[in-house]
Order: C-alpha cells, then sequence, then structure tokens
C-alpha cells in the first residue's frame, strides 16, 4: 500500500515527485516506458516562455510565470541546462500591432516583468537574420531555453534521492476505487494506493475517465520538428515567434542551449496517441513558415527530424486538483505548452494538494541538490589531464560528433534511475545526438551498454520493448 501512486514519469510527473519527496511519504512513480523522458517531455522546442500568452486567470498563465520565475534557481539546484535569453514576437503587417498590444497587456496582467514593444530597427539591431519585412516586436527578457531531457531526468533523479521509488515497463491498465483508496492493475502487476496522481499526459483522459463520470477529452497536437547542425546555431540568438493564432505560437526558430538551431512545431490534431511520425506535409510547411519570420534559414544543415505530442484539452487549460467525484484521485491533466516552463509550479501545486490532504510532515532527510553527469569540456587543460589520468574511460572518445567520452557514458548507466537504452544514454550524454546521428558510435556505446549492465548484445535496445539492433547473426561464431 502506497501513500500517493503517481502515472507518468515525463516532466510533469517527474515535478510533482520531486516536491512531494520534501515530505515523509511513501510514494511511488508507475512508468509504461523503459525510462522517465519518453513521451510528450523528450519532444517540444525547450522553450522557457515568459507568460504572455495564456489567458489572464487562467492556471495556464499563473503556473507560466510561476514556472519561469523558478527556473533559474532549479536549475542551479539539480545541475541542467538553463539560458535566459530572451524572446521575439515578429510583427510584419501594420494590422498585427494591436495583437501585439494585447499579448503585452496579458502579459502584464500575468506578473510577467519587463516587456517590450521594439520597433523595427532595435529588433534588426538585436537579430540582423529576423526578416526584414519586420514592423515590430515584443520582447521578453525573461523567456529562456532549456534542455528538457536535462530538467526532466534531474526532477527525477532527485526524487528517487529522496525515496521516492520509479517502476518502468510497467503499464496502467485498469483502475479501480476501493475502500483504502485506489487499485491499479498493471502490465507487472497490481499496486494499491491512497491517492493517485494523474500526470499521464495524453493518456490522461483515459485514466480519468475510468473514475469519474464527468469525462475529459485530450486531442494529441501533433507537432514536427527540424534540428540543425551546431554550426548554424548562432543564426539567432533569440527564441523568435511568429504572432499566435488558433492553434498556437506558430513555427518557431530557436538556438538551443547544446548549440544547435531548432525549427517547428507545426500543429496538427490527430487521433494515434502514439502518432509521432514526420511527414512531407508537416515538414515543407516548416520550411515555408520559418523563413517568413527569419531570413536565410540554413534549412540544408537539417541533421534530424522529429515530432512530439501535445496534450490539449477542450477547455485549454491545465487540469490540475481531486476530481470531485472519486476523492483521492489528482489530476494533472492537459499539460500542454507552457507545460515544460510550468513544471516546476505543476509540481509544488500537485505536492501541497497531497501534503494537505495526507497531513504530511516534513522529510528531515531532503537532500535537495543533485550534480548532473560531468562535462569534461568544462574544465580547463589541466584538470581534463588529470581527470583522464585518474579515470582514463574519460580520455576514451565514443561519440566523435558530440566528443563524449567512455566515462560520461558509464556515469549515464550507473547514476540514480541509469540508462538502460541507447536512447536513455543519448538523452543524458548526447551521444548519437550529433551530426552523424549515432552512425558511428552505436556499436561502441552498445557494447558498453551489455558490459556493465550484464547483457548479450543481442538484448540492447534502442528505446526498450521491441526495438532491438541486432537480431541475429550473419554468419556461425568461430
Amino acid at each position: 500500500m502506497y501513500d500517493v501512486i503517481i502515472i507518468g514519469a515525463g516532466v510533469s510527473g517527474s515535478a510533482a515527485a520531486r516536491e512531494l519527496s520534501r515530505y515523509q511519504v511513501r510514494a511511488c512513480v508507475l512508468e509504461k516506458a523503459e525510462d522517465v523522458c519518453c513521451g510528450t517531455s523528450k519532444a517540444n522546442s525547450g522553450i522557457v516562455h515568459a507568460g504572455y500568452d495564456a489567458a489572464p486567470g487562467t492556471l495556464m498563465a499563473k503556473l507560466n510565470v510561476r514556472g519561469n520565475d523558478r527556473m533559474g534557481e532549479l536549475a542551479e539546484e539539480l545541475d541542467f541546462p538553463f539560458s535566459r535569453k530572451g524572446s521575439l514576437v515578429i510583427c510584419r503587417e501594420e494590422e498585427g500591432l494591436l495583437a501585439l498590444e494585447e499579448l503585452k497587456k496579458r502579459g502584464e496582467l500575468n506578473g510577467v516583468q519587463g516587456l517590450e514593444i521594439l520597433n523595427r530597427e532595435q529588433v534588426l539591431e538585436l537579430e540582423p537574420n529576423v526578416t526584414k519585412d519586420v514592423i515590430a516586436a515584443l520582447y521578453a527578457p525573461s523567456a529562456g531555453i532549456v534542455c528538457p531531457f536535462g530538467l526532466n531526468i534531474a526532477l527525477a533523479e532527485n526524487a528517487n534521492r529522496n525515496g521516492i521509488e520509479f517502476y518502468f515497463n510497467t503499464e496502467v491498465m485498469d483502475i479501480r476505487k476501493t475502500e483504502k483508496g485506489f487499485l491499479l492493475e498493471t502490465s507487472a502487476g497490481v499496486y494499491e494506493t491512497k491517492y493517485v496522481v494523474n500526470a499521464a499526459g495524453v493518456y490522461a483522459d483515459q485514466f480519468h475517465n475510468m473514475v469519474s463520470r464527468e469525462k475529459l477529452h485530450i486531442t494529441p497536437r501533433k507537432g514536427e520538428y527540424y534540428l540543425l547542425d551546431k554550426s548554424t546555431g548562432d543564426h539567432v540568438s533569440r527564441t523568435i515567434f511568429a504572432l499566435p493564432g488558433k492553434l498556437g505560437k506558430g513555427v518557431l526558430v530557436t538556438p538551443t542551449v547544446h548549440g544547435n538551431l531548432l525549427v517547428g512545431p507545426t500543429a496538427e490534431d490527430i487521433e494515434d496517441k502514439d502518432g509521432v511520425n514526420t511527414t512531407p506535409e508537416g515538414l515543407a510547411a516548416i520550411a515555408e513558415k520559418a523563413g517568413q519570420n527569419v531570413s536565410g534559414l540554413p534549412l540544408k544543415k537539417v541533421i534530424t527530424s522529429f515530432a512530439g505530442l501535445r496534450a490539449h484539452e477542450d477547455r485549454h487549460d491545465f487540469v490540475i486538483g481531486e476530481v470531485q467525484d472519486a476523492p483521492g484521485f489528482i489530476d494533472c491533466a492537459g499539460i500542454e505548452s507552457p507545460g515544460l516552463t510550468s513544471a516546476p509550479a505543476v509540481g509544488e501545486m500537485v505536492a501541497g494538494i497531497l501534503k494537505d490532504k495526507l497531513n504530511l510532515e516534513v522529510n528531515p532527510c531532503f537532500q535537495g541538490k543533485r550534480k548532473g553527469i560531468l562535462d569534461p569540456s568544462k574544465l580547463t587543460m589541466e584538470e581534463r589531464n588529470e581527470l583522464i589520468r585518474q579515470n582514463p574511460a574519460y580520455g576514451s572518445i565514443i561519440c566523435r560528433c558530440e566528443m563524449i567520452s567512455e566515462g560520461e557514458i558509464l556515469d549515464a548507466i550507473h547514476r540514480p534511475l541509469g540508462a538502460r537504452s541507447l536512447d536513455g544514454v543519448k538523452r543524458r550524454t548526447r551521444a548519437g545526438m550529433g551530426r552523424c546521428q549515432a552512425g558511428f558510435c552505436s556499436p561502441r556505446t552498445m557494447e558498453i551498454l551489455a558490459r556493465e549492465l550484464g547483457e548479450p548484445m543481442e538484448a540492447v535496445t534502442k528505446s526498450g520493448g521491441g526495438s532491438r539492433l541486432i537480431v541475429g547473426t550473419n554468419k556461425d561464431r568461430i
């Protein structure tokens, strides 16, 4: 019997777990995938939004601004990449000026500081590669960029360090109310708990509807992206937005915290909750729309494309709180953009509800600091030479594109909630995220995984489940 079971190890579930670990509680996270950060949280823009887009008075607006405020402090505590670069919303036509003013007014009502409307000359001075058609832009200095993997993994690792259990490859199949709370039937057995936190992304409506007569409906909203080589990373210095439309903030162009350039997303409502395929039409639309606001985009230097899903709830607001006709069931649903930005505040809100409901006491052993994987590139040459002398694995480069060493991969495997697949290593170290997209480093990374996990090479997967890369041998072993 757990006090709390959280469904979903994405950024919302992991943030809730980390905040909950501040208290004395028996809690766990159930995740159907093989790792944290395998859904919406791994495939998004990596933007820390300022908070001018959400309608004033909504939960989305409140938690966006609170999450933005907390991000810098959290990045220091948990050691993940974050940079407050600022953003620009581009206006290219006179009739858009009223919309720009409205965004500024909305942001100020939401509590966003430092918003300013810049004229054409000011915009081009900040960003010379913005379209010469620009007539004005909304500047938000508090906006930023973050590594979505880094944030999610850091939250989960710290929650685990403070006593929250994580169970992977554990898909929740059914939820039933009991006298003591809830019984969860999963692909890995039965779990019982007093409280459930429903942080299941695009599947949150299904779990809500198992226990409540008041139904939720979540639409998967697909967004496709281009990721460009690091040689293009300085094409813009800030996140460049178009004026928002009815389906969201439109196609953006932004640097990433790792030095790449990201372009996207599209916005297409679909029915398939696992529909993360890219399409020729979607990628063509990105190229056309992105070029409207940023000139000379070097799209010939695309190294990969991908798609993610946003959990769009019909009322277009976050749904967080105890379900009225299912006491003990806490929704954390409809967490679409700006969900990544809002995650720290979402975690606070969910943990606050549970603290009051369960009368939780403070965890005297809570450790809020976490050290990420050592990045040798940030060391001086003398420090790096000493590191290699002490641990030669840091002198063995496995991923040549990103210059990732065996030492970093070993750390990724053996730290709390360590990597168990190629994608798990990639999210933690960036081995395989470079120009060749794992073409050269995969075999060597697989060898390290097999050796450290005590598994045959045939058992190593790309992303868990049946995603094995080796399916047999092409000649008899000698």
